[in-house]
């Protein structure tokens, strides 16, 4: 099982949200940006070390989520999601389609990757 590190971030009450690019597993499909753990890293680490290598983005982890196990039909992961903050809006589009900073309150208009539901509802619910 593949275990993935996810970041929601947050800047002025908008959240960063990634569509994955035609050639990535899930093509076309919206995500929080993040990426895999590495051996020896903590889940904290990896989320930081990601969002610096795809978006060249420094972020700090503001609070964990809770973890969403699911079951594609070709592989499993465990997604491991963080509320974090960054210092700026600026962001280097590196390996996805596209990437937005988006409402809140338009979060559920986007096709979510089926991992990343539980936590779009979960970090939703947390606003409220």
């Amino acid at each position: 099982m593949l275990k993935v590190c996810c970041a929601i971030i947050e800047h002025q009450d908008k959240i960063l949200v990634a569509q994955r690019s035609e050639t990535m597993l899930l093509p076309l499909q919206w995500e929080f940006p993040g990426g895999k753990l590495e051996v020896g890293e903590t889940v904290e680490e990896c989320i930081v070390r990601e969002i610096k290598e795809e978006l060249v983005m420094d972020i700090a982890v503001v609070k964990p989520l809770t973890p969403v196990v699911h079951h594609y039909d070709t592989f499993s992961l465990e997604l491991i999601p963080f509320v974090c903050s960054c210092k700026s809006v600026h962001f280097e589009r590196k390996e996805h389609k596209n990437i937005v900073w988006s409402d809140k309150q338009r979060l559920m208009d986007f096709e979510w990757a089926a991992a990343d539901i539980p936590i779009v509802q979960e970090y939703l619910k947390l606003c409220n």
